[in-house]
């Protein structure tokens, strides 16, 4: 009989050598011969869902964007609630977006909108966990404010996506553009990093100033010429020699780490998929000559060359912060409106146009969104009741708005989501089972999905 773990076993079968199967098979019970390894090999493929899209570009406003003065106006509210913009007609009858998002409202049948997502933490660190997890802190942890994150954090969907894919080929499986995001204290958001799965499973980050013609990202450079590179590690395996024989178990782990860069940097693949300066100027312009509007291009480049989960950090740059406690309006009018809506629709149009939309997804999210109610100093405080998000490409409807909220923008109305909904709706863009269980350092088992994929974005969803 299987016991109560069976099903995790299984799942473990596919990827275990012969040697292992039968010592698992021996240490549990399981009995399993050489014919049943194969059937549930066989069982575990079958089972594992298509994947709709071969990448993911997680594009973060951090701060939060407002909700009323982007993919959710409310023009018949009071002023109070409506505030100093407009609202402009999209290319969905009945439709409208913030007047920031001309370009935006202009692609909206290609879009998919969601405006009832809704959580109950306003803390900028801790719901930035479930916002790029799925997995939020225990109530009780709300009162602490601010604290660092912890290694036993659930971890992000970049290095889950690491962990479960591997090393190999030669691209990163999670590339990071952008810094590290934190609060203004210098506390580091939760769920940026890989918390029980390890170090190991850090993104590749890319944070670097992007805007120049001639730019060469630093992190794929090379201090020394490619096939110097190699003549060094040439060198270095000699070396390893020497040194196996004094440590082998040290040196097993780091010539793992050793040889994954060595892989990275002295790929063609590699630098062509970094090489943002062979983008030509006009598709530059297009996507705006600003720290956020060539990060999306590369995303682009790096989700088309192949690597699986791209992260955009919009945080506080040359552009402004989207955390708008003052001068919501004008920062939104001036700076944070524009550079989101021309970069954001490049992107959009790009993928389309190259015909990578049915491949790569683009998501646009946050932690939560902002206060229907204007505040003293004609801004908007953290708001998680009800706010909204975008996607576009890959395993989506094209032209769908799903849900809604009130008629002041404050709480949903009508089929509301929470975070764990949408990282059930990642992972099963990515076609990673909705089953898997992660084990922490203690291999205790976790598992990776508590929500249900949002179906009314989802291609073929009801």
């Amino acid at each position: 009989m299987l016991h109560a773990d069976g099903c995790l076993q299984f799942r473990r079968l596919s990827q275990a050598t012969r040697r292992e199967v039968l010592s698992l098979g021996a240490a549990t019970g399981l009995g399993l011969s050489l014919p049943a390894l194969f059937r549930a090999r066989e069982a575990a493929a079958a089972s594992k869902p298509q994947a709709a899209a071969q990448s993911l570009i997680l594009i973060y406003l951090h701060g939060g964007h407002p909700q009323h003065e982007t993919w959710d106006p409310k023009p018949e509210a009071p002023a109070e609630v409506r505030g100093e913009l407009g609202s402009i007609e999209t290319a969905l009858a009945g439709v409208r977006f913030g007047e920031c998002l001309p370009r935006l409202a202009r692609l909206a049948d290609r879009l998919a909108i969601i405006r009832a997502m809704s959580h109950d933490n306003p803390n900028h660190v801790q719901a930035s966990l479930p916002a790029m997890t799925g997995h939020a802190h225990p109530r009780e942890a709300y009162a602490r404010g601010d604290f660092p994150p912890s290694a036993s954090d659930f971890p992000c969907f970049g290095a889950v996506v690491d962990h479960l894919r591997g090393a190999g080929g030669s691209l990163p499986n999670w590339v990071r553009i952008g810094p590290l995001m934190h609060r203004s204290n210098g506390t580091v958001l939760h769920g940026q990093l890989p918390g029980f799965l390890g170090d190991a499973h850090n993104p590749f980050a890319v944070n670097q100033d992007l805007r120049g013609d001639a730019v060469q990202v630093e992190a794929v450079e090379p201090r020394i010429g490619v096939e110097r590179l190699r003549d060094r590690r040439r060198l270095l395996a000699d070396l390893d020699d020497q040194r196996r024989k004094l440590d082998a178990a040290a040196a097993g782990t780091l010539d793992r780490f050793r040889q994954r860069a060595f892989e990275l940097l002295s790929s063609d693949a590699t630098q062509r998929a970094f090489d943002l300066a062979a983008e030509p100027p006009d598709v530059r312009d297009r996507y705006g000559r600003t720290q956020f509007g060539q990060a999306c291009l590369l995303a682009r480049r790096l989700a088309e060359s192949g690597v699986p989960l791209v992260n955009v950090h919009y945080c506080k740059s040359p552009s402004g912060s989207w955390d708008t406690h003052g001068n919501n309006f004008r920062q939104m009018r001036d700076s944070l409106g524009p550079t989101f809506d021309q970069a954001f629709s490049a992107l959009v149009d790009d993928l389309e146009r190259r015909g990578s939309a049915d491949r790569v997804t683009a998501l646009a999210t946050a932690e939560f969104g902002r206060t229907p109610k204007i505040n003293r100093s004609a801004g908007r405080d953290h708001w998680p009741w009800v706010y909204s998000i975008a996607l576009a490409g890959a395993g989506l409807k094209r032209g769908a708005v799903y849900g809604a909220s009130d008629r002041l923008g404050a709480y949903p109305d009508a089929r509301p989501h929470d975070p764990r909904d949408l990282a059930a709706t990642v992972y099963h863009l990515l076609g990673i089972p909705a089953d898997t269980v992660l084990h922490d350092n203690l291999d205790r088992p976790h598992r990776l999905v508590i929500g249900k994929p949002i179906e009314g974005v989802l291609a073929g969803g009801a």
